[in-house]
């Protein structure tokens, strides 16, 4: 296991800011989810994914805001937020990482995580 945090190893905070960029970007133009994000101020998004993800890779900020299953609970009630919308934001982050040439392994540890999550953003 690699002592240095994911946070660390993929390059920062800056990396993460470029990353959470290009993904957004990605899944407001896929069709299986776009509709998620209607009605949503994505600045705020965007700086809420970036300090969570910051926290959850090993970085020194502390998260304060809504626990996955929070956050996410109004779009499983409203939008019906579902296990393919959840494969397809993998998708598009696990494409967005490969384009900025993440190393394989470090995507698969943070898929990983990723797919940790699962049953926390979709409330079961």
């Amino acid at each position: 296991m690699n002592s240095k945090s994911i946070l660390d190893r993929l390059g920062g905070e800056a990396a993460v800011d470029a990353a959470i960029n290009i993904f957004y970007d990605k899944l407001l133009s896929d069709d299986r989810v776009k509709h998620l994000f209607e009605n949503v101020y994505m600045t705020i998004l965007r700086e809420h994914q970036k300090a969570f993800l910051k926290h959850a890779f090993g970085g020194d900020s502390e998260y304060t805001g809504k626990s996955l299953r929070e956050a996410h609970k109004h779009l499983v009630k409203e939008k019906g937020l579902n296990k393919e919308h959840f494969q397809a934001v993998a998708e598009n982050l696990e494409e967005t990482l490969k384009e900025l040439n993440v190393p394989k392994e470090l995507i698969d540890e943070i898929m990983t995580l990723v797919a940790n999550t699962r049953d926390d953003v979709l409330g079961l």
